[in-house]
This record gives structure tokens, C-alpha cells and sequence, in this order.
């Protein structure tokens, strides 16, 4: 079973995707049946929308986006913390490793802060990532020079992050605790809940653009991951694929700070488990990588919203999760990598 696994790993990854999307459909605090489902979609298809309108209200306006969301952000999360673990040649790398979350999310507690509308928040959000990971780069250029380092790169991440991570622990303390606070405490934990089509619409195709890139470069990522002598002896261009990989994936990780918050771990956790699935080359690895992130998403996004009468932020079962699959990789070390 696990050979055919291996040998036939995207069908078997697509099916699970198809699984796993049919059940987020189905489940939640509001069920909708499979035959509900054929019923509202035949409907819909011959222009009416007024049978079974508590149904319609579920399942086209409520869940049918978050789940597209909640696909597309895994999938992305997962690639985005791939390529950064192949870019700087560590098996503990995540999206969040230049700065670009914590600076994502500074931007967008800012904006809540001050009552900006939720268009301007998801703005400050995406621009505020987008500078973190600007000033990591600028920083780390001002130490080393042209050619920065990757392991410099990663220093200068942490501590461009810890700054961001003050200016949101600032903005926290002089919020009202009656209603700023909490709204900047949800954001921060991440969840999908609240997203439209309105705001779909613009979150796919952002992340889709990023992913491109990343796709089509996938073969010379793996040589890249080999180290930078042997990659430029083989004609790769290390300096150029390195910046386009990080805005790349820099992109990926402010857009779904922006209109997600902070969701952890899936960019850490899901390629370490495609990696022992179909191995370390980046032709196998991204694709794998893209569903199990989806597949994984949608999964604890269905617990998130039907564990308790409360949803959950999604932030906190992706922690409870990748916390425990980080201390396995902390335990089997290069093992896991090799």
C-alpha cells in the first residue's frame, strides 16, 4: 500500500483533497446533506435561489468560500514553507522566518487600532509583511554586502521579527480591552471565519500569481537545496532564484496574514510529512506539499468549527498540532531532513 503510495502519490493526494473538501461542505454547526447539496447547486444552476434558503445561506455564502479559502491558504502556507526550507537549507524554516508574519500581523493590528475599515486593515497588513522582509534583506545586505548569506538572512529575520513582535505587544497594551483588544487577539490567532467572496475573490488569485513562480523554478530549487557552490556549478543563477523564491513566498504569507491573521506550523509541518512521502525532490515535493497543506487545513478548519459551540481560532489547533511534530523533528535531527 505504501509503494503504490509512492508511485502514484498525486492521485492519491487529489483524492484525499476531493474527501476532505466533500466533508468541510458537509460539516459544521449548521449540517448540509450530500442530497441537500446536489438539491441547492441544481437549484442555483436553474436560477432559484429561494428553496431551502437556510441551506443556500450555508452553504453558498458561509461555507462554500471559507472552504476555498481555507484550500487555497493551506496548499500555499505549505509551499511557501517548502521552498523557504530548500532557499536556506534548514529543515526547522517556516514562512514566518524573515519577519513577514509578525510584520503582517503589526500592520494589521495597527489598522484595527485605529477603526480603519477592513479593506484599509488587510492593506497595512500585506504592506506591513512586505516591509518586514524588506528591512530583514536590507539589514542583512548592510552586514554582508551583495552576496547576504542565508544563515545571515535567518539572524536578521529573528530579530526584525522580535522588533514587529514588541510594536504588537505595544499596540495590544494601549487598545480598549472592551473591544479593540479582543478584535486584534482573534486576528492574530487566525481564522477563516468571516470571509466572503469579497474577499476570495482577491485572496486567490494573489496567491495563485505567488505560487507560479515557485512552480516553475521547482527543478532548480532542488539543486539550490544541494548548496550554492554546486548549484552555480551547474549553471544555476544562486543570487537571482534565492530573491525571486523569498518574494515569492513573502507574498504568500502577508496575503494570508492579510485576510486570514496568523496561521502557524502548516508551512513547518506539512512539507517535513510530504518530504517522507515522496522524498526531497522539488519536481515531487511542492506538488505534494500544496495538497497535504490543503487537505490538512480543511481538516482542522471542520474540527475548528465543530469541536465546541465556540469556534475555535485556527491558529491554536495548528499550534497544538505542529508543536508535538516539532519536537519529533527536534528529536530525530538530520534523519528527518536526509
Amino acid at each position: 500500500m505504501r509503494s503504490f503510495a509512492k508511485r502514484h502519490y498525486l492521485l492519491c493526494l487529489i483524492a484525499l483533497l476531493f474527501l476532505v473538501f466533500g466533508l468541510s461542505l458537509c460539516f459544521g454547526r449548521y449540517s448540509v446533506s450530500l442530497s441537500d447539496i446536489i438539491y441547492l447547486v441544481n437549484n442555483m444552476i436553474n436560477g432559484n435561489e429561494t428553496a431551502l434558503p437556510h441551506a443556500y445561506q450555508a452553504f453558498f455564502v458561509i461555507r462554500l468560500p471559507r472552504n476555498i479559502a481555507a484550500l487555497i491558504v493551506g496548499g500555499a502556507l505549505a509551499v511557501a514553507g517548502a521552498v523557504f526550507q530548500g532557499v536556506f537549507k534548514n529543515p526547522m524554516s517556516s514562512p514566518d522566518i524573515l519577519g513577514g508574519a509578525t510584520g503582517a500581523g503589526f500592520g494589521a493590528a495597527l489598522g484595527i487600532l485605529l477603526s480603519f475599515p477592513m479593506v484599509v486593515i488587510q492593506s497595512m497588513s500585506f504592506v506591513g509583511g512586505l516591509a518586514a522582509v524588506l528591512l530583514t534583506c536590507l539589514i542583512g545586505r548592510s552586514i554582508d554586502g551583495h552576496n547576504v548569506s542565508p544563515i545571515t538572512l535567518v539572524l536578521t529575520g529573528i530579530v526584525v521579527s522580535g522588533i514587529f513582535q514588541a510594536a504588537i505587544s505595544l499596540t495590544k497594551y494601549v487598545a480598549d480591552p472592551n473591544s479593540t483588544l479582543p478584535s486584534i487577539t482573534l486576528w492574530l490567532m487566525g481564522t477563516f471565519s468571516g470571509l466572503g467572496w469579497d474577499d476570495v475573490e482577491p485572496l486567490v488569485p494573489l496567491l495563485v500569481l505567488a505560487m507560479i513562480p515557485m512552480f516553475l523554478l521547482r527543478w532548480r530549487l532542488s539543486v539550490l537545496s544541494m548548496g550554492d557552490e554546486e548549484a552555480q556549478t551547474l549553471g544555476v543563477n544562486v543570487r537571482f532564484l534565492r530573491s525571486v523564491m523569498i518574494v515569492c513566498a513573502t507574498f504568500v504569507t502577508s496575503a494570508t496574514v492579510a485576510y486570514c491573521g496568523v496561521i502557524g506550523w502548516v508551512g513547518l509541518v506539512i512539507p517535513h510529512l510530504a518530504r517522507g512521502l515522496v522524498g526531497s525532490e522539488y519536481s515531487k515535493l511542492l506538488p505534494a506539499s500544496l495538497l497535504l497543506g490543503a487537505s490538512f487545513t480543511l481538516m482542522v478548519d471542520i474540527v475548528a468549527r465543530s469541536l465546541l459551540q465556540v469556534e475555535l481560532p485556527l491558529g491554536i489547533l495548528t499550534a497544538l498540532i505542529g508543536a508535538p511534530f516539532f519536537l519529533v523533528l527536534l528529536k530525530r535531527g538530520k534523519k528527518e531532513w536526509n
